[in-house]
C-alpha cells in the first residue's frame, strides 16, 4: 500500500489551518446554540408550571409523576430529573421578576451581545423601556451554561438584580462554575463598586462610574493564606505568588505592569507598589497595599505616584488619566473621605480582608437529616 504523501504547498497548509479553525468555531457556536435552545425550554416548562398551578391542581407528587413519565416519553433525552424540573420552576420565577423589574435594573446591562431571537420573553414591558437593553438582558440570561444558573438560582432566589449581576459578570468575564461559585460565596454583589473614591468630582462623567465599578470593599484576599503575622513586602509577594487569583479579585480588563515600579521623580526615585493596566478605563492603575490603618499621609503618597506616572509613563491621546487604590487593613470612614475631599487627583480607598467571606445567616446553610433523606431519595430515583 502507498503510503500518502504530504502537501508542503504554503497555500493548502494555510487552507488547512483555516478549516480547522472554521470547524471549532462552528463547534462552539452549535454548544451555544443546544444551551439556548435548552434554557428556552426549561424557561418555557417553568412557565407552564407556574401558569397551570401545576403543584396544586397535580399533588405532591407532581414532580416526581412528571419526571418519571417525561422519561418514559422521551427515553433518550437526560434533562428530566425531577431537580431539573423543580429549578426550572425557580428559573422562570425568579427571571420574570427580574422582567417586570427592568425599568430598575436594566440600565445596568448595556454590554453589545448577540441576540437570542425576535420572539420576546415579556413583550407587554418592552415599550417601557429601551428594546435593545431587553434584549441585551435575554441574551445574557441565554448564555450561561445551566449549571452556573443553579448556583444563581440557589444563592439569589429572592434578589433578581443581584442575579443578573452574577449572570451578566459571568457572561462578561467567561467566568468558569467555580469562579462563579468563588464570588457567591465572597459576595462580589455586595462588594462591588464600594470603596470610597472622589471620582465623581476628578473623572469625566463618561468614565467616573465604570472607574467606580471596578473597585471593591472589602478586597477578599483569602487566597493569599496570610494566618499569622505578616508585613507589607509579604503581602505583596503573597499577591503576585497567587497573580492569577489576584487579577481575578480586581476584576474585569486589569493587566499586571510591575512590583515596586520603579519611577523617576526628578533626582530621586520612586517605587510604586503595584502598578496595572486597565483595558476597559484605557489608564494606569496605581495600588498601594497598607497593613495598617489607613492614615491622611497615605492619600498623599498615593496623589503623588498617581500624578508622577500621568507625566512620565501616560501617553496623550491613547491614555485616560491615572488611577490611584488604596488597599488597607482598617480605615475610619469618615478621616478616608475627608482625605478624598483633598486630593485633586481621582483616587480609591478600600479595606482588605485575609478571611474567607462568611454568610451572616448560618441557619439554613447545614442540611437537616431530612433534607439529606430526601436527596438521597431523588439520587436513587
Amino acid at each position: 500500500m502507498v503510503k500518502p504523501m504530504s502537501i508542503l504547498d504554503k497555500d493548502y497548509t494555510q487552507w488547512l489551518k483555516d478549516l480547522s479553525t472554521r470547524y471549532r468555531r462552528s463547534q462552539i457556536k452549535a454548544a451555544i446554540k443546544v444551551n439556548e435552545e435548552m434554557l428556552q425550554f426549561y424557561w418555557e416548562l417553568g412557565r407552564d408550571i407556574v401558569e397551570r398551578g401545576a403543584e396544586n391542581k397535580y399533588g405532591s407528587g407532581f414532580y416526581t409523576n412528571l419526571s418519571r413519565d417525561l422519561k418514559e416519553t422521551l427515553p433518550e433525552a437526560t434533562c428530566f430529573s425531577e431537580t431539573s424540573i423543580r429549578y426550572s420552576k425557580r428559573f422562570y420565577l425568579l427571571y420574570n421578576e427580574a422582567f417586570k423589574n427592568l425599568p430598575q435594573v436594566g440600565e445596568n446591562f448595556i454590554t453589545n451581545l448577540p441576540q437570542i431571537g425576535e420572539e420576546s420573553i415579556c413583550p407587554q414591558i418592552e415599550g417601557k423601556i429601551d428594546h435593545q437593553v431587553v434584549e441585551k438582558i435575554k441574551s445574557d440570561i441565554f448564555s450561561i451554561p445551566w449549571g452556573h444558573h443553579k448556583y444563581i438560582i440557589d444563592r439569589c432566589s429572592s434578589n433578581p438584580e443581584k442575579a443578573l449581576f452574577y449572570v451578566h459578570q459571568t457572561v462578561l468575564n467567561g467566568w468558569s462554575r467555580n469562579v462563579l461559585l468563588n464570588f457567591l460565596d465572597t459576595d462580589l454583589y455586595e462588594r462591588q463598586g464600594n470603596a470610597l473614591t472622589n471620582f465623581k468630582q476628578t473623572l469625566p462623567d463618561e468614565t467616573s462610574d465604570l472607574a467606580q465599578e471596578l473597585t471593591k470593599d472589602p478586597y477578599n484576599f483569602a487566597f493569599t493564606g496570610l494566618t499569622g503575622r505578616y508585613n507589607e513586602r509579604l503581602l505583596k509577594d503573597k499577591l503576585l505568588n497567587n497573580i492569577t487569583n489576584f487579577l481575578v479579585e480586581l476584576g474585569t480588563g486589569f493587566a499586571y505592569v510591575g512590583k515596586e515600579y520603579r519611577i523617576q521623580v526628578g533626582e530621586r526615585e520612586q517605587f510604586i507598589d503595584l502598578l496595572f493596566y486597565n483595558l476597559n478605563l484605557s489608564c494606569y492603575v496605581v495600588v498601594e497595599i497598607k497593613i495598617g490603618k489607613f492614615e491622611f499621609a497615605d492619600i498623599g503618597q498615593l496623589g503623588g505616584y498617581v500624578v508622577s506616572c500621568n507625566h512620565i509613563l501616560r501617553k496623550e491621546g491613547r491614555d485616560n488619566p491615572t488611577i490611584g487604590l488604596l488597599i488597607c487593613k482598617e480605615k475610619d470612614r469618615i478621616q478616608a473621605q475627608f482625605a478624598l475631599e483633598s486630593s485633586s487627583q481621582p483616587v480609591g480607598i478600600a479595606e482588605y480582608d485575609l478571611e474567607r467571606f462568611y454568610p451572616e445567616k448560618v441557619e439554613g446553610t447545614i442540611p437537616t437529616i431530612e433534607e439529606i433523606e430526601k436527596k438521597l431519595t431523588e439520587m436513587t430515583k
